[in-house]
């Protein structure tokens, strides 16, 4: 399915007409500028990490995919028709959580990034904006693991370190780079406000996986990634004219 509404997305992109022979029919450039707030919903592969979770003892995370939240904003440029550059950013968690033999214990993973956006608007679709375009851009993917008893005394934290312990705490992290083409539909109250309803495939290149203070983690399975079709929301102010 993912692979269906990615291809989709790519013909439609590769079959808008330049902005020469939109010109050349009378349509006029749209153009504007605007910031605003821009949920995100992802759907990341985590079916290899809901697979350690159970002799962990902890629920597996939802197949719900996970929300993350952030802003974005565009502005045209006047010499090439239709065209806007802007930027997003955008974060997003989720927890699983248990006791187990007295001990806390939690996971959270947590995706992220920030990217440039380049969309094409189509001028002859009037009263809305239909936006093809794509994110570049670099994010990260992060699980955070714990296992503790509650509260700790400053002088007992640094103790732990020169004697056994079973508070433990690790961080996985890869950061990589984002390519995602991207849907997006504009939708104007006024001259001032819009909403956006969107959607894209975000491709993340990078298989590079650290732990803690930036060591290298060797063996993590190929299909635990950030790669994830997405949904973007939004409520934009600035001026529209479409």
């Amino acid at each position: 399915m993912k692979k269906v509404t990615f291809l989709f997305i790519l013909f439609m992109w590769m079959s808008v007409p330049t902005a020469q022979t939109m010109n050349e029919v009378g349509w006029i450039s749209k153009f504007g500028l605007a910031g605003g707030f821009t949920p995100m919903w992802f759907s990341p592969s985590i079916d290899e990490l809901n697979s350690q979770l159970a002799s962990f003892g902890v629920p597996a995370f939802s197949e719900n995919g996970i929300i993350t939240y952030g802003g974005g904003g565009y502005a045209y440029i006047m010499f090439l028709d239709n065209v806007r550059l802007g930027g997003i950013g955008f974060s997003g968690s989720s927890s699983s959580n248990a006791v187990v033999n007295g001990f806390n214990r939690e996971v959270e993973y947590s995706i992220g990034g920030g990217a440039v956006t380049v969309e094409y608007t189509i001028p002859s679709i009037k009263n809305i904006a239909l936006s093809l375009g794509v994110m570049l851009g670099a994010g990260s993917f992060d699980i955070d693991i714990y296992q503790n008893q509650g509260d700790v005394n400053w002088g007992d934290l640094w103790n732990e370190f020169s004697g056994s312990t079973e508070n433990i705490t690790r961080k996985l992290s890869n950061k990589y780079f984002i390519f995602a083409p991207t849907l997006n539909f504009d939708i104007p109250l006024n001259r001032f406000i819009a909403l956006r309803v969107g959607c894209g495939y975000q491709f993340t290149f990078s298989n590079k996986w650290e732990l803690d203070n930036e060591q290298s983690l060797h063996g993590i399975p190929s299909g635990l990634n950030a790669d994830s079709f997405f949904i973007q929301t939004g409520l934009f102010a600035g001026f529209f004219a479409f």
